[in-house]
Parts: C-alpha cells; structure tokens; sequence
C-alpha cells in the first residue's frame, strides 16, 4: 500500500537491448565490410604498378566486393523496410555475408592465380548465396502487407537473374572456352555492369532519391518504375542474345529498349524543384553516367556494324566510365543518406554526422566526375593514371571518414559528437591539394603522349586481334601520309605482343587484355611481329603496306643467326668442360602407386656438346626432363611451377585427358597439379606445351615417361635413352625456329648431350639380359637405334611385341618417328667395345652414338 506524500518507488532498471534493423551492430558491422572492400579497391589501385597485377582486379574489388555487398545487404533492408514484413533473424545476414565474401575473395585468387577449383568454387558460392538471398525476397513478396513496392523485388530478383547468368559466363571464361572468349567477356562485363549493378541501382532509386531530396514518392513514381523494369529488362535480355550471337544489330537493338528504360527512370524520378548536398549530386552524376555509357555503345554499335569493335570498347571506354562514374559515385552518395541513419540516435546527433561526412563534399564529387573521361577517354600515357589518381583520391578521403564513424560505433557504442567536430576547410584542401598533385603532374607529363611529329594527317584506327598464333588483320592497306592506330586485343589463350620494325611495341597481353599502339605518320611500308620467342617464326606477323609510299628497306639475312651464317659445326673430339657429369642412363626401379613428382621450368646453361655450354629451357633443370618410371594404373600427380621468365606449359602422353586446362600455358610464377593415370603400357613421351612446340623441346624441354608392360621380366641391367635433334645457339632467336621449320639442326644426341657416352660409356657384362628403352623426342627426325657387334632378341614398340625371346628371329634396329618410343633387350657375347648409334649414318656422325663397354 503506498501512503500518500510517500516518494514514489524507484523505477526499475531496464538494461538497453542491443537493436536491430538498420542501427543494429551487425548491419553497421556489413556496412563496414563495404567501406573495407572500398579501401580494398583503392589499396590494389595505388600498389598496381609496384606489385604489377592486372587493373582488373581493384575493379572487381569495387564491383564484386564493395557493390556486391551493398547491394545484398540494403535490398534485403529496403524489401523488408518497404513491404511491412518482419526483419529476418540477424544471423541470416551474417551468413549471407561471410559465405558472399569468402566466394568473392575465392573467385578473385583463383582468376589471380589461374587456380581454375578456387575460381569455380568461388563463383558457386557466389552464385549459392544469390539464389538464398532470391529465394528470401520472394519469401518477403508473398508475406507483404503493402503491395505499393512489388515492383522493387522485382528489380531485385531481375538483378540476381542477371547476376547467376555473368557468374555462368565469368565461369565459362576461367574454364578456358577460347573460342568464345571475346563474346563471353563483353556479355560477361555487360550482364554485372547493367544487369546486376544496373538493375538494382535503379530500382533502388525510385526509393532511395525521393527519401534524399525530402520529397514524397508519387503515383508518377509508382507508375514509371513498372514501365522501366520490363523495358530495362527485355532491352538487357536482347543485348545478350545479340552478344553472344555476335550479331551487332541485335546487341544495338536491346542496348537502346535498356536505354529507354533508363530514361524512363530519369523521368520518373527528377523531382522538377532543386536539390543539394553530396548524396544528392552523386547519385544524380552516376545515373548520368549511366544513360551516357548506353548512348555512346548504341552510337559505337551502329558506326561499327560489327560487335568486333567491343573489347576494346569495353576494356577502355565501358568499363573504366561505369566503375568510377556509375558505380563507385552511387556507393558514395548512397553510403552519404545511408550512414548518417546507421550510427546516430536522434537530429543533433544525425545532423553532427552529416556534417562530418559531407567534409570536402564539393572537391571530391568534382573530383569523382572529372575522372571519368580520363579514364574512359582516347588517351594514352599518363592522361588515364591521373583520372585513376583523382578517381582513388575521392573514393578514400570518403572511405577514410566512414570507417573513422563506423568502427568507433560498432566497438564502443554511441557517437560522442564533440569528438566529430567536423574540419570541412582542412579536408577540403586536402582533398583539393591531392586532386591538383595529380593534374600537376598530367600537366608536367604534357597530358599524355604527344604525336609523333608530323602527325598532321588523317587518323586511322584498326583493331588488331591475336589468336592461333596469328594476327587478324595479318595485312594493313593504309594511304601514305595516314596517322596510323593499332588497337590490338589479345584473345588467345597464350600471351602476345606486336613489335613494329621501327621500335613501337605493346606490352605483352594476356587473354582479354588490349593495348592501343599510335604508330604516327606512315610513310613506308613496316612489318610488325610478336616478339615472344618463336611466335614470328611460326608465323605471328603483320604487314602494314603504305599505298603510295616507299617499300620498305629490305635487310640482308637469312642464316641461323639472322646474317647468313652457316650451321654452327661441333667438335665431337673435343674433352666434355671441367667438372662435367654425364646424364644418368640407368633407369631406376618402378615403384607402383602414387607418384608425387615437382618439375620447376627454369632456364640453366647445360653441356649440349663436349666443351660447349648454352642456356637451355628445362624442366628441373636438366635436358632431358626426369624419366618416371611406373606400372599400369598408377597415379602420377606432377606440380608445374614456372620459375622461368617466359610461359611454359606440359603435356604428357602417358595420360589421356582433356589438355584444355593441365596442358595450358603458365605465366612466369604460376602453377598447376597436373594428374594423370596410366592406363596403357609404353614408353611415352611428355614435353612442353605453349606453342611454338617445336621450339620448346629444341631448347631441351623434354622427357620420359616409362611405364613397364604387365609381367615383364626383370633383367641385370636396364637403361633409358631420349633422343633428340641439337640446335644451338641463343634459345630465343628466330634464326632457331627457322632452322627448325628448316629442319637444319646442328647435331643429334641422346640424353641432351651430343656422344656423351664415348667419354663416359655404359657399362655391362658378358651374358647379362640388358633393357635399353628409346624414346624419340624430336621434334623432327626419325631415329634407327642400333647396337654394333650384337642383336636384339627381344622388341618392344609403341604398346606391341614385335620380338620376344626364344624365337629364331632377331632384330637390328629399333625404328622410332618422333614421339614413338619402346625398348630393346639383347646380351653381349664377349667382352669389349660395342658402339650404339642411331643408324641414320647423319645422325649418328654428328652427336648420336655413344660405347657399352663390356667386361667379362
């Protein structure tokens, strides 16, 4: 009973819950994961020429981590927000979250790292995680209360619909699908670009702009968001069927409906009354951006009639304008509405928030927009890296005052607002200072590259592809007095170059990457080539032909070292070089099961010929590569790492698989599992893979693999012999893969020395059974093995049992074509001498012979 004029009881002590919906911690703690991969982005741009990787991966860190992961996270927000349905339990967030990361950080190593399992693996998980989030949205469809914003789940799920398709083409790519490469990548770029981001972006807005410019949404509002989403939709649909038909007119046709539904976006929300802030300026500049990326590929389209102009288009206009101008700008303006809402409780506080973040706000959107046609302009030199420069400047002097908000929050609670006292005058210089630094130095560098003098007349642009070893066009009819600009796109699977007679070159491409080379005024003819090794002898070669100017100088040559000289000649009586060890001819025992075995391509100068030593291209460092010996049915599980400055790839015979992924070429540092089983008997052959082949296994890049019939005997002694054409000199050279195509080798030899073994002979003894196997490597001549003073009882080849012991016959020679192999058995009779030789009398008088020496 409570008396009167008693004090009141106490009020009960009510512990604060941690909260939900967006000012819980772990939807601050997601959105921080969008600022870290914005970091991330920027991080990899500033450090890409110091640890030289592709640009491609700071612009997949902003669309695939930071975009992403904005778009999982606030379209889940806005859905359940939007349409009056329960928050779903906090954890499914942060699964959703932690599973879309590890996928995307997967995807982006294994690309990284030509790690095919972790980019496959990646991308599954990416695309898991799209179809959960899809299939939470139609959940959350079904369960609203208000069906006014039906049409934002479905901007939403077209977007996940597009998203599954760019993840099954981004699929298909690391898979190596050559042939599609170029309509995979542009359908690949156009799907997560105007599909994924695009989609959702738009849809978005119809909500987001409205709540940012104070204003109400309208029926207008309403009714224009439904008409965008089909036209945005079919327009997207019929551009991907144009491009991977490879038909222009079709891409162009569904590019211009996305067009419209841009513009019917545009319409449905401008507000017909001024508006200000960053939020505001930068949401508007990207859906600008947007529309201009359209209009000027449906422009390309027509002018071109051919979706052949569109790598380079997308490499250098498409992408780089819709990374900085479209997608990072509305990151920055959303995260501008949307942070304030995550970290501040009440207006002061919200209004304290707002002023920090919107610190410099004038200087970095003008930044942001001013990069753009830096970085997706015709320029070249160091125009593009100071629009990259501004484009990093204005994303991290925002990215820096979020997490500065952001992780104080998530660890410690509430804002203390006397603690975010804003500093507008210093960050905008700062910013200011930053974004001059990097115009100063445009201006310094005399804004890009300037034209070669004279370059005063027309300009005339061709693109260049590289693939199958060949150049398309190989033949360039220009008028005399023409300013000449290659634009070469490699979509090989092997990397290339183009190398102008007068010194202008690119840089060595990959797959999908293009360069843009201004020759200036052409006046004569010129040759190009690609300067990789081998490449312009296998016949990687273009001709630019100036119609009505002068031929072009024709340089004496044609010998094996590009001035006439003759074949180098080799002194086979010669004493091998100081501390020279002969290649071990005994073949070790088989040892059934699995066989574990690294093989690093390095380049080491080795003894070809008694007394002269060259650089040689190697796996593990000796010529030839290590024999493995095995039976049928064992494993064989070879680690290729390429520690060589040049790419090298492997195949082995032994094996029966696709070679599209183990025999592709690694760039320098890479590496690959190559497993195989052995399912048939055979002396097999396994040698380099990147063309030009013949090149590869010249330069020593070869091997062995023995795998012993079933129940074959054992014997005293068993040896293994590779033989091989010898051509000297530098590695690189095309005077080399002449002589090869020529087939004008120096020398022949077994065991990549030519008569090693007359200095140091194979020993036997009298009456012991001894196994010699003959592999032929090549690349070019046939070889007749031969053992002088006895016979062979016993031959084995490719597979067959041509002679087995016992019988009255016997054999003289083991007749192997390149690449064959087999083995011979045979006993001496009595001590002594007995020279082996390829029996092919050219052969074996220049290299290919050696001595058993026989005791008795």
């Amino acid at each position: 009973m409570i008396q009167l004029g008693s004090p009141p009881p106490p009020a009960p002590i009510v512990k604060p819950r941690r909260r939900g919906g967006p000012r819980g911690p772990v939807f601050l703690g997601a959105n921080i994961v969008v600022l870290c991969w914005l970091a991330v982005a920027v991080a990899l741009l500033i450090a890409h020429d110091a640890i030289t990787h592709p640009i491609w991966l700071p612009v997949h860190a902003l669309l695939l981590g930071a975009a992403t992961n904005a778009i999982v996270i606030w379209s889940g927000h806005f859905t359940t927000t939007l349409c009056r349905v329960p928050d779903p339990p906090q954890w499914h967030l942060v699964v959703k979250l932690a599973l879309l990361n590890a996928g995307v950080i997967a995807a982006l190593a294994g690309v990284a790292w030509s790690a095919e399992v972790l980019t496959g693996i990646g991308g599954a998980v990416v695309a898991v995680v799209a179809v959960a989030h899809g299939s939470g949205l139609i959940a959350m469809k079904k369960a609203a209360l208000s069906a006014r914003f039906d049409y934002l789940v479905g901007f939403y799920l077209a977007a996940l619909l597009a998203l599954l398709v760019g993840s099954a083409t981004g699929a298909a790519m690391a898979l190596g699908i050559a042939s599609w490469y170029a309509r995979l990548w542009t359908t690949h770029v156009h799907v997560m670009l105007y599909g994924w981001i695009g989609l959702t972006v738009l849809g978005t807005l119809f909500t987001l702009w409205p709540t940012t410019i104070r204003e109400k949404i309208t029926p207008r509002s309403f009714a224009m968001a439904r008409r965008a989403l089909p036209t945005l939709s079919a327009g997207l649909t019929v551009a991907i069927a144009g491009l991977l038909a490879g038909s222009w007119w079709l891409a162009a046709a569904g590019l211009l409906g996305f067009a419209v539904g841009v513009a019917l976006a545009i319409v449905g929300l401008w507000p017909g009354r001024s508006f200000t802030g960053p939020a505001a300026w930068m949401l508007v500049g990207a859906t600008c951006w947007l529309a201009v990326a359209v209009v000027i590929e449906v422009i390309g389209l027509l002018g071109a009639r051919s979706v052949d102009m569109l790598p380079a288009f997308v490499e250098h206009t498409l992408l780089p304008l819709l990374a900085v101008g479209f997608v990072a700008q509305i990151l920055l303006g959303a995260l501008s509405q949307l942070l304030p809402i995550l970290v501040a409780n009440g207006p002061p506080v919200r209004k304290a928030v707002i002023a920090y973040l919107d610190q410099g706000w004038q200087v970095r959107v003008g930044a942001l927009n001013a990069a753009v046609p830096l970085v997706a302009g015709p320029w070249h030199g160091p125009v593009p890296v100071v629009g990259w420069v501004l484009a990093a400047v204005a994303v991290a002097s925002f990215v820096l005052l979020g997490l500065r908000l952001a992780i104080p929050v998530a660890l410690r609670g509430p804002i203390d607002v006397d603690a975010i006292q804003p500093r507008s005058g210093v960050v905008t210089a700062a910013v200011a200072l930053a974004s001059l630094v990097a115009v100063g130095s445009a201006l310094a560098l005399g804004m890009g590259t300037p034209a070669p003098s004279g370059a005063t007349g027309a300009v005339h642009t061709v693109d260049v592809t590289s693939k199958n070893m060949r150049f398309s066009p190989d033949v360039i009819d220009v008028p005399a007095g023409t300013r000449l600009v290659l634009r070469v796109t490699n979509i090989d699977g092997l990397p290339h170059d183009l190398r102008v007679d007068t010194g202008e070159h690119t840089p060595r491409l990959s797959r999908g990457q293009t360069a843009v080379l201004d020759l200036g005024v052409v006046h004569q003819d010129r040759e190009a080539w690609c300067d990789i090794a081998g490449h312009r002898a296998a016949g990687m070669t273009l001709t630019i032909h100036a119609v009505g100017g002068a031929p072009r100088h024709q340089h004496p040559g044609g010998g094996r070292d590009g001035g006439g000289a003759a074949p180098t000649t080799l002194n086979l009586a010669t004493d091998p070089s100081p501390g020279w060890t002969p290649h071990d001819a005994v073949l070790a025992p088989a040892t059934p099961g699995l066989h574990r075995v690294e093989l690093r391509a390095v380049d080491r100068e080795l003894e070809v010929a008694p007394g002269r030593r060259e650089i040689r291209w190697t796996f593990g460092g000796v010529e030839p590569s290590p024999t493995l010996h095995g039976k049928v049915g064992d494993t064989f599980e070879i680690t290729l790492i390429n520690d060589a400055a040049m790419g090298h790839g492997i195949d082995f015979h032994a094996g029966a698989l696709a070679p599209d992924q183990p025999m592709r070429t690694l760039a320098p540092g890479e590496r690959l599992v190559y497993r195989f089983t052995a399912r048939r008997a055979g002396a097999w052959l396994y040698h380099c893979s990147t063309p030009p082949m013949a090149l590869h296994i010249a330069n020593g890049m070869y091997g062995a693999v023995i795998i012993d019939p079933p129940g074959l005997p054992p014997v005293d002694r068993e040896y293994a012999l590779v033989g091989a054409q010898l051509y000297a000199g530098a590695p690189d050279t095309d005077a080399k893969t002449t002589a090869i195509r020529a087939g004008q080798p120096d020398g022949w030899m077994f065991n990549g020395t030519a008569a090693q073994y007359m200095h140091a002979p194979l020993p036997a003894r009298t009456g012991e059974r001894v196994r010699i196997w003959v592999v032929n490597a090549g690349p070019g001549d046939s070889i007749a093995f031969h053992v002088v003073g006895t016979q062979f009882d016993t031959v084995y080849k490719e597979g067959a049992w041509l002679l087995r012991p016992g019988g009255s016959g016997g054999s003289q020679a083991l007749d192997l074509a390149p690449a064959q192999g087999g083995f011979v058995e045979l006993t001496f009779p009595e001590a002594g001498h007995y020279p082996f030789m390829d029996h092919d009398m050219r052969h074996a008088e220049n290299g290919a012979h050696g001595i058993f020496v026989v005791s008795g």
